[in-house]
């Protein structure tokens, strides 16, 4: 099909229930999107009015433009903040976390794309509650102004600052970091390019065997504690 009609076409395996918001076009939570190829997800926040999903929208196209295989995954309980974090939410609010569907989910692909908030807080131990049990090298792309430090403290394994020794509490591995993507709104060209050159340069990496993918948790029991 692609021979005759002279362009690079993708096979997205659509959603398993209807998308929500006017038009329909806001995806639900625990829902999925899949290429036809496991190479790179990007994983959103449950929808919300403070969780819009524009932003994953707009790279996805992005990274799909280039040729590069990508899944879109918003997760059952996205927003919120973890269980665990130091940081307080807003009242009433939920918690937020991965479930072993999920995991198992993003561990069938080569990289992940995290989008999160604008709240460095927030952002850390979002992504340490998402890496503790999902073992794939990430992207993360936010609106908070953060660093590898800030993770590392956190227990979480980041490409150039490891957590203290005995303090690692993550099988995951940040790669690289892309701030200033606002949640909500279109996102900014250069911001884009940034995204897609990055992805890029992981991809090329794993393909060429110079980063592994260890793929620790699949087909392996996974234990989620009870919130």
């Amino acid at each position: 099909m692609q021979d005759s009609i002279g362009r690079d076409c993708q096979i997205v395996d659509c959603r398993e229930s209807m998308g929500i918001g006017e038009g329909g076009g806001l995806a639900q939570r625990g829902t999925i999107s899949e290429s036809e190829r496991f190479e790179v997800v990007a994983v959103a926040m449950s929808p919300s009015k403070r969780h819009i999903t524009k932003p994953v929208c707009e790279i996805t196209y992005g990274l799909r433009e280039q040729g590069i295989r990508t899944s879109v995954l918003v997760l059952e309980s996205g927003s919120g903040v973890p269980p665990d974090s130091p940081y307080g939410g807003a009242p009433g609010g939920s918690m937020a976390g991965i479930n072993e569907k999920e995991i198992f989910q993003v561990n069938r692909f080569k990289i992940a794309l995290f989008h999160l908030g604008g709240i460095t807080g927030h952002v850390v131990y979002k992504a340490k509650a998402f890496l503790r049990y999902a073992d794939i090298p990430t992207i993360i792309v936010c609106e908070a102004p953060v660093d590898y430090e800030d993770f590392a403290k956190a227990g979480i394994i980041t490409r150039l600052v490891r957590p203290p020794p005995g303090r690692v509490e993550c099988v995951g591995e940040i790669v690289d970091l892309v701030t200033g993507v606002v949640r909500g709104v279109s996102c900014p060209r250069d911001k884009l390019n940034e995204i897609i050159i990055k992805v890029k340069f992981w991809l090329s990496k794993i393909d060429s065997g110079e980063l592994k993918v260890r793929g620790g948790a699949i087909g392996k029991d996974i234990h989620i504690p009870a919130e």
